[in-house]
């Protein structure tokens, strides 16, 4: 196995771009408290679908060629 490998038990989805490895069965939830992002404060497109229900965040699993785009809240004045 090369140093470069990735473990059968993580995937790498596009998280803003760029692959993030997670542990394969992970969801969009779990995501993002790994991230340590609050789901009220950000918007979430799930393979181009804004994901409008934030209590389904749990039960969206990710798989290795999903595309996550996480926008953030900014307030200011």
């Amino acid at each position: 196995m090369s140093s470069n490998a990735i473990p059968s038990n993580v995937i790498t989805p596009l998280v803003n771009g760029e692959a993030r490895a997670v542990p394969a069965g992970s969801t969009v939830g779990d995501l993002l408290r790994s991230l340590a992002l609050d789901p009220r404060m950000v918007v979430v497109e799930h393979n181009r679908t804004i994901l409008r229900d934030r209590s389904a965040y749990d039960t969206i699993t990710l798989s290795p060629a999903d595309t996550i785009e996480i926008v953030h809240f900014v307030g200011g004045g």
